[in-house]
């Protein structure tokens, strides 16, 4: 099982390792991609403050954010799944899992970013600011750069088994499956459920989808679950106690659609 995840956008502060190695990374099919973006993002926040400002979508209390890009190069690193923090990881809590469950965590999680494309969470980075809706003046859209070299690495990442696509749209533009891959991928939306006037009514959540997203992957990873694939993924999670519907798709070569409904969201 692959279970791919957005980043946070907030991030840890800089840890006390060694500097970036960027040849130390995983999916070394992705170096080139990853040196260029890097290059230019440290050159635009070195040079000129208020235009990084303005490409990276910051305001002016973020205005930190910029040097800290800019000192990447020297800048401590920690363990991706360290640097990331916010909500979702936060449900997730890495760092108090189990030894077993940690090892599933490291074989099975992929995090998709604006910067590096995408890294285990064992990755050592620094921590930066650049989300996958940039679009820097030399590069372009960050989602569009990352089409092409995720198309050549992501399917031997993704391997034979089920593919758990937990992504917000703007990181799904990075790379989506295709053809037999995408029949064994499978995307989440979580709903909450309640009941107005004797009616079912369904919303969209939006901050708790993150927490409920954290919760089941956890749960996935505590439990040693390994569906092999989306049909599987569906069982799997009703034996771990959540709500959850879907169908396969109606047409070939398309990922699963499964709706978490929660009664509570917190």
């Amino acid at each position: 099982m692959l279970v791919l995840l957005p980043p946070s956008e907030g991030k840890a502060a800089p840890g006390g390792g060694a500097p970036l190695k960027p040849e130390s990374l995983s999916l070394p099919g992705l170096a080139e991609a990853r040196a260029a973006v890097l290059d230019e993002l440290i050159e635009l926040c070195a040079a000129d403050e208020d235009k990084a400002r303005e490409v990276l979508g910051l305001s002016e209390g973020l205005r930190g954010e910029i040097a800290k890009n800019a000192e990447m190069r020297t800048a401590g690193t920690r363990p991706a799944g360290e640097i990331y923090t916010g909500v979702l990881y936060d449900a997730l809590g890495l760092a108090t899992l189990d030894a077993a469950a940690m090892a599933r965590a490291e074989a099975s999680l992929l995090v998709f970013s604006g910067l590096w494309g995408a890294v285990r969470i064992t990755d050592r980075i620094p921590s930066y600011r650049c989300s996958m809706g940039v679009k820097l003046p030399g590069l372009g859209a960050l989602g569009a750069h990352w089409r092409a070299p995720m198309a050549s690495v992501m399917p031997e990442a993704a391997g034979d088994g089920l593919v758990l696509d937990l992504r917000s749209s703007a990181y799904g533009s990075a790379w989506k499956p295709k053809g037999e891959l995408a029949e064994r991928t499978a995307t989440v939306r979580v709903l909450h459920s309640q009941m107005v006037d004797g009616v079912e009514k369904r919303s969209v959540v939006s901050h708790f989808n993150k927490a409920t997203k954290g919760r089941l992957v956890r749960d996935l990873l505590t439990a040693g679950a390994n569906p092999a694939g989306p049909a599987q993924l569906m069982e799997t999670l009703r034996d771990l106690g959540y709500v959850v519907e879907g169908e396969p798709p109606t047409r070939a070569g398309k990922a699963w659609s499964l709706d978490v409904v929660v009664m509570e969201i917190h």
